[in-house]
């Protein structure tokens, strides 16, 4: 606001700041926290732990958890979020592609590997006629879920295909199994209803399922679905998307995750 005032005759200008027209704390501290977005579970729990290693170095998260796999990118979208971190590669470009979002990874924290689960079966060969298996519902872990089903020998699909795998591309079925695709974090709860189920690690540890031990076919190390700390691109040399990223390979954070989930969840930062 500008307001004129008379002194020895002259006409002199006062600027007078409007109410509230302070500058910006910083992002990352007391007043203006690091928003990151995480699914509930294990990603969180990871989370919790570099919160508590940055906090050492006064860097201030604020941590918003989600039930399923979309909001979390929308709400970093939205600006509600300055980060967020569940997402592996081929989920953030078919996200990207599908809704226009310019953001790019930053880091990598943990893979949590899929495996295949059942309450009623032992092995993928005692799977019956006409057995209902569950897999995500989503584009890039349903493709995933397929392949790991190739993998076990359940059903055929069309050579060279990657996570975009569709029920489309299955070539050959030889028990007639139905595919239900249903929400990712769903799926543990509903092994009882069906005769097997492909579910995330981030899913699995918390409903007390060891890929490595319980899976009836689970994914190796060598798999390319290592979650990823996301920004926006405008953000990408932000200093303290950075620092976020960089948590990750703390060491006291490696073997959190190490020492907590029976190598279910491998550190990839």
């Amino acid at each position: 606001m500008i307001r004129l005032t008379r002194r020895a005759g002259l006409a002199t200008a006062l600027v007078i700041p409007f109410a509230g027209a302070r500058a910006q704390a910083p992002i990352g501290t007391a007043a203006r926290p690091l928003r990151v977005g995480v699914t509930s579970g294990v990603h969180a729990q990871v989370l919790e732990k570099v919160q508590e290693v940055l906090a050492r170095d006064g860097l201030v998260l604020k941590i918003t958890e989600f039930g399923d796999f979309i909001q979390p990118n929308a709400a970093l979208a939205a600006g509600e979020l300055d980060a967020n971190t569940y997402q592996h590669l081929p989920f953030l470009e078919a996200q990207k592609q599908q809704r226009g979002y310019d953001f790019v990874p930053v880091g990598r924290t943990v893979l949590t590997l899929l495996a295949v689960f059942s309450k009623k079966h032992t092995s993928l060969d005692a799977l019956p006629q006409g057995a209902r298996i569950a897999i995500p519902n989503d584009p890039t872990n349903g493709g995933r879920a397929l392949l790991l089903l190739a993998k076990g020998g359940v059903i055929g699909l069309r050579p060279g295909l990657d996570y975009r795998a569709s029920i489309a591309d299955i070539t050959s079925n030889p028990k007639r199994i139905r595919i239900l695709e249903l929400e990712a974090a769903q799926i543990a709860r509903s092994l009882e209803d069906v005769d097997a189920g492909a579910i995330t690690g981030n899913y699995a540890v918390p409903a007390g399922l060891n890929p490595l031990k319980d899976g009836l076919v689970a994914e190796g190390v060598d798999s390319v679905y290592s979650v990823l700390v996301v920004v926006h691109r405008a953000n990408a040399e932000a200093p303290w998307a950075k620092a976020l990223a960089a948590g990750y390979a703390r060491p006291e954070v490696k073997a959190f995750v190490e020492g907590s989930f029976g190598g279910a969840i491998i550190p990839t930062a």
